[in-house]
């Protein structure tokens, strides 16, 4: 069946975005350091990012929330309140941070906008990815935009059925294997596999190798051929 719909994932996706988490985090680090040694810190961190998912969700607010929370945990409640201000100073940071698109993806979003229905389907904080869309200069080659609390087969299925005509006929091409492919195969669509750079420990997955529906891409420079030979 001939591709009607693909999804695409933001953040890491079309734009920069793990790295400025992870310069928060070594910021982080040197704002405790006496309190704490930077890699225990860090799993700390971690720790509270899982156990906070289902309260704040995804993104930078619910990210600075788990840093407090957690400077606070490792001085026993003693954290400066310099301290504190200069997390909260780091996360208005990073709301405000230009946009950088990843290589080939404005080539790749124009070049499919003009065959297919193009879906932004990303997890995160509304305003922040709504202000990140409209400096990335492609807002208007997406069909939609979905802002989802968490990526499933159904949220997958949902969408591509509202927005296009059914996941058999759709593709979600993402960074991330947990959350961009494989719940799109699930759904039925096919799932394509972009990395870029180091991924977040807490989306991390086995690829499914030998799956009929997926496909591992060095960059979305080859998103293109790959579209038109499934196209036939």
């Amino acid at each position: 069946m001939a591709l009607t719909t693909i999804g695409f994932d933001a953040d890491d996706t079309l734009w920069y975005h793990e790295s400025y988490y992870r310069m928060t985090q070594g910021h982080f680090a040197r704002l405790l350091a006496d309190h704490a040694d930077p890699d225990h810190l860090l799993e700390r961190l971690l720790e509270a990012e899982r156990r906070n998912l289902g309260h704040y969700g995804f993104g930078v607010k619910g990210f600075v929330l788990s840093m407090i929370e957690t400077a606070i945990e490792v001085t026993d409640g003693r954290v400066p309140a310099r301290v504190i201000s200069d997390i909260m100073a780091a996360g208005r940071e990073m709301l405000s941070h230009p946009i950088d698109l990843l290589p080939d993806a404005r080539a790749a979003v124009t070049a499919l906008a003009q065959t297919h229905r193009i879906l932004l389907i990303t997890k995160g904080d509304l305003m922040d990815q709504d202000r990140k869309l409209a400096q990335s200069g492609l807002g208007d080659m997406f069909y939609a935009v979905e802002v989802v609390s968490d990526k499933t087969a159904s949220v997958y299925a949902r969408a591509f059925a509202r927005h296009g005509t059914g996941a058999a006929q759709a593709m979600m091409v993402g960074n991330s294997l947990k959350s961009d492919v494989l719940p799109a195969i699930e759904a039925g669509a096919w799932g394509i596999h972009v990395p870029s750079g180091v991924p977040w420990a807490l989306d991390v997955a086995d690829p499914p190798t030998g799956h009929p529906r997926y496909r591992a891409l060095p960059g979305l420079g080859a998103l293109v051929p790959l579209v038109s030979m499934l196209d036939g």
